[in-house]
């Protein structure tokens, strides 16, 4: 005990580690009304550590090449110790981010913690998302089956609806006129260094716009403050708020525990939900498997292409909506948080998420 008692000394006297301490845990005082749907961001944390730890451990022995990609992702999975663990929770964790981060996107857009002043925490938010989604259409690619190889040719063929620079935006990503080893290098520094390092500084912006601004109370809470999203709280307000540490901390890791638990569960006993058979099969840019359809969270995009009678208005109809969705704090500027209170925004919300759901299952049975 002495000799850690004297390395905070030693620390607290160059770096003031007492100082930072109280003032980002003890000293950091937070609403008392948030709940379990303010602990996604930390659960958002855990599961992008668990995806770098598992994807550099892949690393060691994945060979990003077109004629050894396929076989060295097969000696990953039954040569390797515990190596199909890792490529298990690589995969299954991808699509659980997703899951978690689109919860927490809708969980913030219900309660309105979107409005001001926390409109730069929303864009940085939705650029994440976004990013997220790269990520996963990169790494996708990597293991170089059927499936991967033709979902990642129907992606890219995507582009080709943008008028006039379509086919050379098809080329640049594919590095070619189809999908090769030169796409498969691209996507390969793309997914390993590229995205992750925008992620990184993203994520870093994001957690500094939350702590700079402040977590936002619920608006449904008892006693809130939720209807006026652009004032300060009130005197009483703060003497109600409680210490980050150990109050919310103990809480975030209750619900950490559960995603977890929940996340391993699936990698043990059905981690083929999110791996098809195709998965399995070698690529062969001579065989067109049937029905290949992108994964489930870009269903609702593939589905909008085939509504439209073209791929442009479907392309436009997707960045519209997209770009309101990304500007909604400019757009809604009213103070009022209370879904009582915005029954036309609460209409539009579940409107909007059913047609979602309804256009992703329309493409998964199409």
């Amino acid at each position: 005990m002495r000799l850690l008692a004297g390395m905070v000394e030693f620390l607290d006297a160059r770096l003031g580690i007492r100082e930072l301490v109280k003032t980002n845990l003890t000293g950091y005082l937070v609403p008392r009304q948030i709940n379990v749907w303010y602990a996604l961001g930390s659960v958002l944390l855990t599961l992008f550590a668990v995806q770098v730890v598992s994807g550099m451990l892949l690393l060691i022995y994945y060979v990003p090449h077109a004629a050894m990609a396929y076989d060295s992702v097969h000696r990953i999975m039954n040569e390797v110790p515990f190596g199909w663990l890792f490529r298990y929770l690589h995969v299954v964790g991808s699509n659980v981010i997703v899951i978690v981060l689109l919860l927490h996107m809708l969980s913030v857009l219900f309660m309105g913690s979107y409005k001001k002043p926390r409109e730069l925490n929303w864009l940085s938010g939705f650029i994440l998302l976004n990013l997220t989604f790269g990520l996963c259409l990169t790494g996708y690619l990597l293991p170089w089956s059927q499936l991967s190889f033709w979902a990642t040719t129907v992606a890219t063929d995507v582009a080709g609806a943008v008028p006039f620079a379509g086919e050379a935006l098809v080329r640049m990503l594919r590095g070619g006129t189809m999908v090769s080893e030169a796409t498969l290098g691209r996507f390969f520094v793309l997914h390993v260094i590229a995205l992750p390092l925008l992620l990184a500084l993203l994520i870093g912006f994001h957690l500094f716009c939350v702590r700079r601004v402040g977590i936002s109370t619920p608006p449904f809470a008892s006693g809130s403050q939720g209807g006026q999203a652009d004032n300060p709280p009130s005197p009483a307000a703060v003497a109600n708020d409680i210490p980050f540490f150990p109050n919310v901390i103990t809480k975030d890791l209750a619900v950490n525990a559960f995603v977890f638990a929940v996340f391993m569960a699936l990698t043990f006993f059905a981690p083929h939900l999110f791996i098809p058979p195709a998965a399995f099969v070698p690529a062969d840019p001579f065989v067109t498997p049937p029905g290949i359809k992108p994964e489930w969270y870009f269903l609702w995009a593939y589905q909008t292409m085939k509504i439209f009678p073209n791929e442009f208005l479907g392309l436009a109809a997707q960045g519209a909506a997209m770009t309101f969705i990304a500007l909604l704090p400019f757009i809604d500027r009213g103070p009022e948080r209370r879904p009582a209170k915005r029954p036309l925004f609460v209409t539009c919300f579940v409107l909007g998420l059913l047609l979602f759901v309804a256009i992703s299952l329309w493409g998964h049975h199409s």
